[in-house]
């Protein structure tokens, strides 16, 4: 999920032609998930791939290029090299260089990172694994083969398409697949089919022992793989912690055959779209909470695997009162039956009670790739600064803590509306899976929520890190600032990292920051950790730890 969300409304032009919403009114508030491009040929297709990956060293021109592919421009690397790689037999060469001259390797993919975990001062050596981005369909094992440097956009068409099939991942068109499916991506059509890992047959990871050797291992799900921990530590463990990721191989559960176009999930035909927008001048402390209260009631009610509303997406985006006002997305599967009629009962529950009432646009009816790709998270052309912090949600905020985000939301003394609340409908069939079954723990949630502070100017830094901590840690002040797992919070996502965690100043739980992402799994990951990178090569500021 890109953190700046602010900028050109799409798809919603009625409501920009309403004055609802400003110019500042953001790309992201159509956040039904993002689709790719039809499956085009691997970079690398044109030639043969030489043995090494390209090297690419401070004074070449194509150095800036690659360091600046991060998108949080808090962080900018200065590693002694990248190396630009696009097979597995490039990794595992590009990794032994690096470990035989003591050189700390990070890994980029889509540059999505809310954290330095890649441009961190300490790593020396960055693999760019954006040409690694070939989709096909490995007939041996059954299951599509995905390259960890491929984006989103170009799965998502690829998959679609080839094949009539898709993953239930992200919004943002230009995620790398690396770190999102290993961190168990989530997206618009998760309540209907369950996280990404859900659907993960097996993992290529380029792996390093105690001497130092690299080599590439494909561990599967099946129960005889003695590799089946390492595949297990990519259902939600993290990116960065075990190995160079190189390939994904996606089939569901459960599936037999040898078709493709029955390995994944089939998306709806087609969706049924709409919005509802608030103008920050007429709402009141009373109206803000009575929204709150009924959007957190109604999921609430709502989540459950075999609800006749498991289609429905609506991402909840409240920026500061700097902006004009505020959106709920809508978006539901427009095959099942009354699909119009439920979409507006969702409506009516949401702005029940709540003067004055908020603008509801016209439902629209698309065709499922041409609708999603419209309503996707947009980049602006300028990566910004940010800061982000998330947490699950088992329950509703309380009055007391809506009545906190509405303060900060509305402080006068705080006017950046590219800052934010985010409120994600989560649950459904993510929660028929055990929380042991795979690394990602949090199997009981309803939504989960992200804090975002979004801004260009390096001299604004200390102003917008304090608003969305305050705000964070305000929310959560009766369990020490942060989501403790409790009847009501469920922790963190780790592909939401946030460092605070992990700092006393901030994290005054007394609760560590893997119990909070992690919960009971984090022991095992240790354990799969200590077997696959005992040098603990693979590392950044919130990574598995080897056991003691």
């Amino acid at each position: 999920m890109y953190p700046r969300i602010l900028g050109e409304l799409l798809f919603m032009s009625e409501v920009t032609r309403r004055g609802l919403l400003g110019a500042a009114g953001g790309a992201a508030f159509g956040l039904a998930g993002g689709v790719g491009l039809a499956p085009a040929a691997p970079a690398h297709a044109a030639t043969t791939p030489a043995r090494e990956g390209a090297r690419v060293v401070p004074d070449d021109p194509r150095y800036a290029d690659l360091v600046l592919r991060g998108n949080n421009r808090r962080f900018v690397g200065t590693p002694d090299y990248v190396t630009v790689v696009d097979s597995t037999e490039q990794v595992v060469r590009a990794v032994e260089d690096a470990v035989r001259s003591g050189k700390r390797i990070a890994v980029r993919g889509g540059g999505h990172c809310f954290e330095n975990f890649v441009d961190d001062p300490k790593v020396k050596v960055i693999l760019d694994l954006s040409q690694l981005s070939e989709v096909t369909y490995d007939a041996r094992r059954r299951a599509f083969a995905i390259g960890a440097g491929a984006t989103l956009d170009q799965v998502y068409k690829a998959l679609y398409y080839g094949w009539g099939v898709t993953v239930p991942g992200g919004g943002c068109l230009s995620v790398g697949v690396g770190g999102h499916f290993s961190g168990g991506g989530y997206g618009p059509l998760s309540r209907l089919f369950g996280s990404v890992v859900d659907h993960l047959y097996a993992v290529e990871v380029v792996v390093v022992d105690r001497a130092g050797r690299a080599r590439p291992v494909v561990a599967t799900r099946e129960p005889s793989d003695p590799n089946r921990d390492l595949w297990w530590a990519h259902t939600g463990g993290g990116g960065g912690n075990f190995g160079v990721v190189t390939r994904y191989f996606m089939r569901s559960s459960g599936v037999s055959g040898t078709d493709p176009s029955r390995a994944l999930p089939k998306p709806p035909a087609a969706l049924l779209s709409s919005y509802v927008v608030w103008d920050w001048k007429t709402v009141t402390k009373a109206g803000f909470a009575r929204t709150l209260s009924n959007f957190f009631g109604w999921y609430e009610k709502h989540s459950a695997p075999d609800s006749p509303y498991a289609s429905l997406y609506s991402p909840f985006l409240i920026p500061t009162s700097a902006n004009d006002g505020f959106l709920l997305s809508t978006q539901i599967d427009a095959g099942i039956p009354d699909a119009k009629a439920r979409l507006a009962a969702f409506h009516a529950a949401v702005v029940e009670g709540v003067e004055p009432t908020p603008y509801v646009g016209e439902p629209v009816e698309g065709p499922f790739l041409a609708s999603t790709r419209a309503r996707s998270i947009q980049e602006t052309a300028t990566p910004n600064r940010a800061k982000l912090k998330a947490a699950y949600l088992r329950k509703g905020y309380s009055d007391g803590q809506i009545t906190t985000l509405h303060k900060h939301l509305t402080n006068p003394d705080y006017r950046n509306p590219n800052s934010l609340a985010l409120l994600v409908p989560y649950g459904g069939q993510v929660n028929t899976v055990t929380p042991s079954a795979t690394a990602t723990a949090q199997r009981d949630s309803i939504m989960k929520v992200v804090y975002t502070a979004s801004w260009d100017n390096p001299g604004e830094d200390a102003e917008n890190l304090a608003w969305v901590r305050s705000v964070y840690r305000e929310v959560y002040a009766d369990t020490g600032g942060v989501p403790v797992p409790n009847s009501v919070n469920d922790g963190s996502y780790v592909n939401y990292p946030d460092v605070d965690l992990a700092d006393p100043a901030w994290n005054t739980s007394g609760v560590p920051w893997h119990a909070l992402y992690y919960k009971e799994n984090y022991p095992r990951l240790q354990r799969i950790k200590a077997r696959w990178d005992p040098r603990n090569l693979f590392r950044h500021a919130l990574s598995i730890e080897l056991p003691d």
